[in-house]
């Protein structure tokens, strides 16, 4: 394989770029990578969401289809998170539940039209039947022609009490994953033979988030096991739910970097259990909020970052929750008034202890935060990767169609500004002043300005800001590669290949790297092979055309590919799980010596995919953990064709992603199913 690291800063410097600013002291507080070539998902029309609610009387009012319009909002989901499995949309009721005047599906529909955004509607599955919810794809498509594409199957269906919860409606005698899942098969039927254009989504759990993985009493495995294995040739699109935890801004901030785990945990999930053409099953995040200042700036800064984390893992739309919803407790968070209220625009309401909200709709911090994402990425924009060193620094890059670069940088400090010097590879901004929007702690709008240079930027405390830049010299780049796909990965090589770009010689195979990256080789073909791999790693590509003239595109959509271990070997691992309670797990490995000698002693050792992941005790052997690397020593003596079995408890916050390679006695096993 050839090999070339990509330097980033030596690059810059041979370039003959500007150089940093710095701090007093004579250094940035941090530098900012963003790597053009590392290319992520492309932001879909549908991206930036919200919830809207029949118990809300503002639902569809011009004031607030004008804000969530204002805000780029392009989705909307209705009638309301647990409302979804009670209501029925007919005689627009909701028994058990208040119904808003003025709050019909055409009122909604209306306030989706005048934003210029989409529907993404919720099919009564608790109470309601397929039948039903094939009538309102006839009113919504046929008679009124809203071209609804997106319809969920009910909402949060795994809290109907089969795992012990029970918040959501569900008249089904059968509460099992599979009695949801079979039932679902026939509300597509029913739904798709109205209108086989609709895309039809099954609700999951989140990866880590309860009940994922619980295998309850008399089901054959997990919810999202089941629901794929039987509804997964049926649907387009699952829907998952985020409510991550924190008590500070810093680790609600941290929370989004378990994304890009969770949203590959999701898609192997879907992969290895869906059916045919799993590919082509999108992700939904149509529930979202955070725990800790939920009104102010700390809820923008979540906002941003795990909006954009989403997006960038290819979710292609992130609904915030809600429109309105009402304060739960005032209290004061980073010097500004905090109602606790999940809503994106005040309910204008007074709590009993007199504390009272800002007037009607006047916009909380996270809906600045969404106004500030429609100015950083639009749709059909690439975003790319960026990040920072500093944890208090967090970056975003798109690249668009104009050749312009859009730069979002976070800075989560409470109390201080962050100077920053900004490096790129494989975009060279221009020398002029950039377009600069900025949201600060306890600003009513985003600031725009156009100063400084693309290279060095203060950030306020506590803020946002999007820098937008302009190439050093407009270029007729070739067409981007598309999708590419693996034909063949082993445990140390890759086959990847893609589709043909008219007018280019040669293509680049590019790894992401962090915010660096690694040029695996070139070709003037449409595949590649890479040797060298290490067993059980992910790695993630991209592919770039090149024509005769050195200019180069875009890159091509990423792929994600993950080596296996080895066809043959002298030992054999097999991983089990014996109960989950989605924080922890007991779990067996099986360890068979498939070769001709007798094993006394014996140690196997393998690498936790994360850092979240730990072995809390173990039997059978004697374990141990340093970092992520853990070692099983044992005693026990295996022949030849024998097996033994160890077991543990493994600790987890976030994706448990499984271990996929094993030494035993510094030989690599083979890794059974």
């Amino acid at each position: 394989m050839a090999t070339r690291r990509l330097l980033l800063v030596a690059a810059l410097v041979a370039a003959g770029l500007p150089a940093a600013a710095t701090t007093a002291s004579g250094a940035p507080d941090a530098t900012v990578v963003v790597n053009a070539r590392a290319g992520l998902a492309t932001v879909p029309d549908t991206a930036l969401g919200v919830n809207h609610a029949i118990w809300d009387s503002q639902l569809g009012t011009n004031a607030v289809a004008d804000l969530l319009g204002d805000a780029g909002v392009r989705m909307m989901r209705y009638p309301g998170g647990s409302y979804g499995d009670i209501y029925h949309w007919k005689d627009h009721t909701a028994p058990g539940g208040y119904v808003a005047p003025n709050t019909g599906f055409d009122t909604f529909m209306a306030g989706v039209r005048r934003a210029q955004a989409q529907p993404i509607i919720i099919a009564n599955y608790g109470t309601g039947t397929p039948q039903e919810a094939a009538d309102w794809v006839r009113y919504a498509n046929v008679t009124k022609g809203y071209g609804a594409k997106y319809w969920e199957i009910g909402n949060e269906l795994y809290g109907n009490g089969h795992y012990g919860s029970a918040w959501e409606a569900d008249d089904h005698p059968d509460k099992s994953p599979a009695g949801y899942a079979r039932e679902t098969v026939a509300y597509a039927q029913a739904m798709k033979a109205v209108d086989p254009t609709i895309k039809i989504g099954a609700v999951l759990t989140t990866p880590a988030n309860w009940p994922d993985a619980i295998v309850a009493a008399g089901d054959a495995a997990s919810w999202n096991q089941t629901v794929l294995s039987i509804a997964g040739p049926y649907v387009d699109f699952v829907v998952v739910h985020w409510y991550p935890s924190g008590s500070t801004a810093a680790e609600t901030m941290a929370s989004a970097d378990q994304v890009a785990d969770m949203t590959y945990l999701l898609r192997r999930q879907i992969a290895r259990h869906a059916g045919p053409d799993a590919d082509r099953i999108g992700i939904a995040m149509t529930e979202l909020n955070t725990t800790y200042g939920r009104n102010t700036q700390p809820g923008a800064l979540f906002a941003a970052e795990a909006y954009t984390s989403l997006l960038e893992n290819g979710v292609f739309t992130v609904d915030w929750w809600n429109t309105h919803n009402g304060p739960g407790k005032a209290s004061t968070v980073a010097g500004q008034p905090d109602y606790d209220d999940f809503g994106l625009l005040s309910s204008g309401t007074c709590l009993e202890d007199g504390a009272c909200e800002p007037p009607l709709n006047t916009p909380f911090a996270p809906y600045h935060a969404l106004k500030m994402l429609s100015l950083f990425a639009r749709p059909g924009d690439q975003l790319v990767r960026a990040g920072s060193g500093d944890p208090s620094v967090r970056a975003h890059a798109a690249r668009r169609p104009n050749g312009d670069l859009a730069v979002l940088l976070l800075n989560s400090d409470p109390d201080n500004a962050r100077t920053v010097a900004i490096d790129y590879a494989g975009y060279p901004p221009s020398a002029a002043a950039p377009t600069v929007h900025t949201f600060t702690n306890g600003a009513t709008e985003i600031s725009t300005s156009a100063d400084g240079n693309a290279f060095s930027r203060t950030l306020p405390p506590f803020s946002l800001t999007t820098l937008v830049l302009h190439p050093s010299a407009p270029a007729q780049l070739p067409s981007a590669p598309g999708q590419p796909a693996s034909v063949q990965v082993t445990d140390r090589t890759a086959t990847i290949t893609w589709p043909p770009v008219p007018g280019v010689v040669k293509y680049e195979v590019h790894r992401q790297l962090g915010t660096t990256g690694e040029q695996w080789g070139e070709t003037s073909g449409t595949s590649f092979t890479a040797d060298n791999l290490n067993p059980g790693n992910r790695y993630t590509v991209n592919v770039l055309a090149r024509t005769a003239a050195g200019a180069v595109s875009w890159a091509s959509p990423p792929l994600t590919i993950t080596t296996g271990s080895p066809a043959q070997s002298t030992c054999t691992v097999r991983l089990s799980t014996v109960t989950d309670w989605s924080s922890g797990y007991v779990g067996g490995i099986d360890i068979t010596n498939t070769g001709t000698h007798p094993l006394s002693d014996w140690t196997l050792t393998f690498d936790w995919p994360t850092g979240r992941q730990q072995v809390g005790s173990g039997w059978n052997a004697t374990w141990t953990q340093i970092g992520n690397s853990v070692a099983v020593t044992g005693s026990t003596r295996i022949e030849p064709n024998a097996t033994v079995g160890v077991g543990y408890v493994g600790n987890y916050t976030g994706p448990n992603i499984p271990p996929a390679a094993f030494r035993l006695n510094g030989t690599l096993c083979r890794t059974a199913a």
